[in-house]
């Protein structure tokens, strides 16, 4: 049970004598050595010993006085562990010295008894009765231990003495140990008690310094004696020059004035808790004055009365305020910038050309990599970029649109960085850039070869630490942004003019992708044309139902140099410009070059006619529709007559369509496409 009786090199964990109790050269060193003092005169030793101690000094102090009054060569004083399975000493004394604490289990030890909370007493013979517990390594020839006995938790511990000699006479002492047994469980509590005072203490001041408002207590002469730190951000001056100082160097006249009326309704026995919503102003450290909403309340504390203070800066609650608010419009103003700029929920075609850039897509927007969208003025970058974000994890962040050549060459920085308050003139306050806005999101750099050098330089730190400092700012902001660029210009010429940088376009150019010209997929623009005239149609509240066959040549014919965006502004203004249910696409809408097709159409058809609207079960050889379902049927069957009208199998018309065979039977038998009809 007890270590061995080296003490030469204490470890840590041992109980060092207190100050001002030498460890040698004391008249009670030897007192094993002496006849055991008489009851009364070994009460009184130990009374004189311990009376002024306290805590680990009253522990150590304890056990010394008890070995010495009773002539005894050990003492020590123990807690037991919440399961009682194990006890620890708080003092150990031994033949003259302070000895190193130490934890060990109860069973099989002397000790164990007082687990009745009974005394324990082994007069002789103790290291033949617990063998094997370390008591040899002491000498121990006999024991007597008492119960620290607690009315409501039963044991909590124990205080036991060891001699090298029997005690075949009865224990003697046995009275003053239970006194003091007492009187140590006492101060085990005691310590517990302050512990958890001191732990109750530390978690309020956790939170008073966590609070967002200042929170201030004084006394009735107006003296700081608390202030947190809240009140150090609010008044500007740390809490060591405020405590013991007087409040009043806070508080503007009127608002004093109401403190000292607000004190004195409660000292007369009035409501010990006023709150002022507004209309007084409290003064800062430097002389400044804000306004502050406040709240006044009272207690006494130890005969004492204190009052406490929590203010809230007005200002600054309204600056929060206005942050929130333009950051709710901020977020709103994103959201509608997609969908006013795209007006569209997904890629409208069924071309090959465009199925192989939503293949290409499909493949990058699971992985963080950059994009570089390549393609003519209005081919739909913008769209792709949306696809792209859309497919990725990262969905639910906005993204964020920065058109490069829109923007200043003075101010393009501060757009895409941010700038702080001072920054240049005109900077009234601090601005995020687009990039953190972006944060956690993707930023879409559309018409990048416009970027200027020297932003170029700052944008290729950010795409390869993923870092930067605001315009005018010395702080490292860090973001998380998915990049997606976009340009009409060649690039690769650019870098040899040295107007784009190399290393820049390597960092772009990871996944490129290219967008086909809207004349490289012409069988789109019957869709595009029916779908942006419904658009255009409902949104200005009429109706066009049908596009004539000699309207639809014109628009596939054309070469459609500014691509879908020509297309789409083309058919808004026609759908303006139409009298009647028939879309009408003014001659001067189009160049007067449009070839129209050989093989023109003979009539015009319904926008979304019925399938079979012509009178047959819609596999004649009568005027085409152009409805999407029309289209969508006679696309099927060109895939279908393409197979050899085979349906499944990796090279039938379902794998060729990438749909499932039964869903392709499905639209079959809905458009009414059968091969005994002789179609194909």
């Amino acid at each position: 049970m007890p270590p061995r009786l080296d003490v030469s090199t204490p470890r840590r964990g041992a109980c060092y004598p207190p100050s001002g109790i030498p460890a040698s050269h004391d008249p009670v060193s030897d007192a094993h050595d002496k006849a055991p003092q008489t009851d009364d005169a070994a009460l009184r030793a130990i009374v004189q010993g311990v009376e002024a101690e306290t805590g680990d000094r009253f522990f150590a102090s304890l056990v010394r006085h008890l070995a010495s009054a009773l002539g005894v060569a050990y003492a020590f004083v123990t807690e037991l562990s919440a399961d009682k399975q194990r006890f620890r000493t708080l003092a150990v004394w031994g033949r003259g010295r302070f000895l190193e604490n130490f934890e060990e289990p109860l069973a099989g030890t002397p000790c164990e008894a007082v687990l009745t909370g009974e005394m324990s007493h082994h007069p002789e013979h103790l290291c033949q009765l617990f063998p094997g517990v370390g008591l040899e390594d002491w000498g121990a020839e006999s024991y007597c231990g008492v119960p620290l006995l607690d009315p409501d938790a039963g044991v909590t511990g124990h205080l036991a003495i060891f001699d090298d000699r029997p005690m075949r006479d009865g224990p003697r002492g046995i009275a003053i140990m239970r006194i003091f047994a007492a009187r140590a469980r006492a101060e085990i509590e005691r310590l517990r008690a302050a512990s958890a005072l001191r732990a109750s203490e530390e978690r309020l001041a956790r939170i008073l310094q966590s609070a967002m408002d200042a929170i201030v207590t004084f006394d009735d002469a107006l003296r700081v004696e608390l202030f947190n730190e809240a009140a150090e951000k609010a008044f500007g001056v740390p809490a060591a020059q405020a405590l013991g100082g007087p409040l009043e160097r806070f508080l503007e006249a009127d608002f004093a004035r109401a403190l000292e009326s607000a004190m004195d309704a409660v000292r007369g026995g009035g409501q010990p808790y006023v709150w002022a919503p507004g209309g007084l102003a409290a003064r800062r450290a430097d002389g400044a004055s804000f306004p502050v909403e406040t709240t006044l309340s009272s207690v006494e504390v130890g005969g004492r009365r204190l009052f406490t203070l929590i203010l809230r800066d007005v200002d600054r609650r309204r600056r929060t305020e206005e942050a929130l608010r333009q950051l709710s419009l901020q977020n709103a103003y994103l959201q509608e910038e997609i969908k006013a700029t795209h007006n569209v929920d997904e890629v409208v075609g069924q071309s090959r050309a465009l199925s192989d850039v939503l293949d290409q897509v499909r493949l990058v927007a699971g992985t963080d990599s950059s994009v570089l969208l390549l393609g003519e003025t209005g081919t739909g970058k913008e769209l792709i970029a949306r696809a792209v974000h859309l497919a990725s994890v990262r969905r639910d962040r906005p993204l964020i649109k920065v058109s490069c050549a829109a923007l200043p060459v003075g101010l393009i920085e501060s757009e895409l960085f941010g700038h702080e308050k001072g920054a240049f003139t005109g900077a009234n306050e601090r601005r995020m850039g687009r990039f953190e806005l972006a944060n956690g999101g993707t930023i879409f750099l559309d018409e990048i070869g416009e970027l200027p050098l020297e932003t170029q330089v700052k944008l290729l730190r950010v795409l390869q630490e993923r870092e930067f400092e605001r315009l005018g700012g010395r702080q490292t902001l860090r973001v998380d942004v998915r990049v997606i660029a976009a340009t009409n210009r060649d690039l690769p010429a650019a870098i040899a003019e040295g107007t784009f940088r190399q290393d820049l376009y390597y960092r772009l150019n990871v996944f490129p992708v290219r967008i086909p010209p809207l004349r490289e997929r012409r069988e789109d623009i019957p869709l595009l044309v029916h779908w942006f005239a419904r658009r255009f149609a409902g949104k200005i509240g009429r109706r066009v139902d049908r596009v004539p066959r000699e309207t639809m040549d014109r628009l596939i014919a054309y070469a459609w140099p500014g691509n879908v965006r020509e297309l789409e502004n083309v058919i808004e203004r026609a759908v303006i410009l139409s009298a009647g249910s028939d879309l009408e696409v003014a001659s001067e809408l189009l160049p007067p070059s449009v070839v129209v097709p050989a093989a023109a159409r003979a009539a015009a058809v319904p926008l979304a006619a019925p399938v079979g609207a012509n009178g047959g079960d819609g596999t004649s050889d009568g005027p085409q529709d152009d409805s999407l379902e029309a289209i969508e049927r006679g696309h099927i069957v060109a895939a279908l007559r393409e197979t050899g009208w085979r349906i499944d199998g990796p090279t039938g018309a379902a794998r060729m369509l990438e749909l499932n065979p039964s869903t392709l039977r499905s639209r079959m038998k809905k458009l009414g496409i059968r091969r005994s009809t002789g179609i194909g």
